[in-house]
This record gives C-alpha cells, sequence and structure tokens, in this order.
C-alpha cells in the first residue's frame, strides 16, 4: 500500500472535449457526467463540444473542470489500481476544493455541484459591482511583496509557489503595485485573463449570498481529511469545513503551506486529478522531492506506477 494525497486543479484547467474518453470508457465516470446535466442542463455538451468562448465563461467553466475532476476520480476509484493506495489527504486549488470535497466524502456530488453553481454566479455578480484585476508576480521577496500590498491597497489572491504569488484587488490598485513590484525587481509580473479581483475583499457580496447556499448543503464527516485554503489546516469537521467555504471567497489560497502541510506528515506521492497539470508543477516547486502524477484520461490510470 502507498500512501498519497488527492489534488485537484482550480479555474484555467479547462479545455473543450475534456473527460470525453472516461465517459465512453467508465460507467463510473458517465453516470457523473449524467448526474451533472440533470442539476446543470446541458454541461456535457458544453464539455464535450465547446465552443471555447462558451466553456471559458465562469457559469460554465467551474461546474465543468468540478464535474470532469469527479468523473475522472471515480474511474480511477473503479479500478483495481486504487486497492493499491491509501488515500491520506485530499486538497484542491481554489475551484479544486470542492472536487476534495467530494473526494473525502464531505458532501455528495450533486449538492457540491450546486454549491459550485452558485458560488460562480455570486462570485460573477460581485465583479460587476467595481473592477478588479489580478497579476502573477515571479520571482520576488514574499515580505517586500505584502509591503507593497499594504501600501497599494492590494492583496494576495494565491500563495501558488514560494517563486509564484498572485496579487488581487481593484484594478488601478493592481496595476501600481505591479508597476512598483518590476521596479523593484521582480523577474515578471503578469496580469491574468479574468473577469475579477478573486480571492479580495471585493468579493465580499458574494459571501453573504454563498453562506445562504452552504447552509442548505448537508455536510458529513469526511473518510479521510481535507484542507483547506484559507489555513493549509486538515479538518474531517464538517461545520470547520463549512466556515472555511464561506471564508474562501475572500481570502488568500494557501497553496504553499498546504503542501508542506502534506508532506511533513509523510505524503510524497501526489494524484493531480482532473484536466490540465498545473499543479504539477507547482508543486514540484514547492518540494522537488514530492512525486505527481496525473490522471486527466484513462490511460493515465493504466500507467500509475501502483
Amino acid at each position: 500500500m502507498r500512501d498519497i494525497a488527492f489534488v485537484f486543479p482550480g479555474q484555467g484547467a479547462q479545455s473543450v472535449g475534456m473527460g470525453r474518453e472516461f465517459y465512453e470508457l467508465s460507467g463510473d465516470a458517465r453516470r457523473v457526467f449524467d448526474k451533472a446535466d440533470q442539476v446543470i442542463k446541458g454541461l456535457s455538451d458544453v464539455i464535450f463540444n465547446g465552443p471555447p468562448e462558451k466553456l471559458t465563461l465562469t457559469a460554465f467553466c467551474q461546474p465543468a473542470i468540478f464535474t470532469m475532476s469527479v468523473a475522472a476520480l471515480r474511474a480511477f476509484q473503479a479500478h483495481p489500481k486504487f486497492q493499491q493506495v491509501t488515500v491520506r489527504y485530499a486538497a484542491g486549488l481554489s475551484l479544486g476544493e470542492y472536487s476534495a470535497l467530494t473526494a473525502c466524502g464531505a458532501l455528495s456530488f450533486e449538492d457540491t455541484l450546486r454549491l459550485v453553481e452558485r458560488r460562480s454566479f455570486f462570485m460573477e455578480g460581485a465583479t460587476q459591482l467595481k473592477k478588479g484585476k489580478m497579476a502573477a508576480v515571479i520571482g520576488f521577496d514574499k515580505e517586500k511583496l505584502l509591503e507593497i500590498c499594504r501600501r497599494t491597497g492590494t492583496e494576495v489572491a494565491n500563495f501558488n509557489t514560494p517563486e509564484q504569488i498572485v496579487i488581487t484587488g481593484e484594478a488601478e490598485a493592481v496595476e501600481k503595485a505591479s508597476q512598483v513590484i518590476q521596479e523593484q525587481g521582480a523577474k515578471r509580473v503578469i496580469p491574468l485573463d479574468v473577469s475579477g479581483a478573486f480571492h479580495s475583499s471585493l468579493m465580499r457580496p458574494a459571501v453573504s449570498q454563498f453562506e445562504i447556499e452552504l447552509k442548505k448543503a448537508r455536510f458529513t464527516s469526511p473518510t479521510f481529511p481535507i484542507l483547506s485554503n484559507v489555513d493549509a489546516k486538515p479538518s474531517t469537521d464538517p461545520e470547520y469545513i463549512r466556515r472555511n467555504l464561506a471564508s474562501q471567497i475572500t481570502s488568500s489560497v494557501q497553496w504553499v503551506d498546504s503542501i508542506v502541510c502534506m508532506a511533513k506528515e509523510g505524503v510524497s506521492d501526489f494524484l493531480e486529478v482532473g484536466p490540465g497539470n498545473v499543479l504539477k508543477g507547482l508543486i514540484r516547486k514547492i518540494n522537488p522531492e514530492l512525486k505527481v502524477h496525473n490522471i486527466r484520461q484513462p490511460q493515465d490510470i493504466e500507467a500509475l506506477p501502483y
């Protein structure tokens, strides 16, 4: 038996056609897509056939990535290789935390999909109230960056790696901070193609609306701990998990600390389940000694060294 942790990707990992092979080859995966269509009519068609501009809309993008990730997970769980591993933890990057929720059994797939749909709707609504922006900062001192954020009124959205931190906030403030950071020696500052200032205080209008939806959801004790983006701490307490999901909308994503925590607890094998391989790159930059395998298509399961 090998100890592993599941990790799940966030928004931006989508591509038209993702998960089609799982749908065709795995009955367990097909049932996930069929259930998704009952909650959000026509979602599978957008996932498999696009067009790309429709799939990238937040209303489709977030439910699509979540659905494909869970479909890939169910295909793996039905495979004999799943019997060779012990799952110690689950974590996800921003949106990916919702895939982790379903993976650990804290919430049913259908209930989680409804939350994902509502979350994306409320967050998109918040972006209409004030013009926000985000930028990725590569190769810049963390303490210096935090001080510039304080001075310019910007915030940190993501601690992705020790070398990559994403800033967020009002558009003008992010532009000003980006200029200062660039002038003070950052390797690169990359404006992100997003519709608003996610993981910032500008998202507060979405929180109160989302808390109402969270109260309706039926949380249960997970079968293994989930690490929250908010504090990077593992938990099996349903109420603690529920509260952190509300806070996550405006809080920084503590991805570095999440990976460090799981590694300290003895996990050296990570399975990135879902579209893309962004997390593999991030985890290797956090700790090059950690192993990361991807499950993006059925043949990836066959290739696992278990």
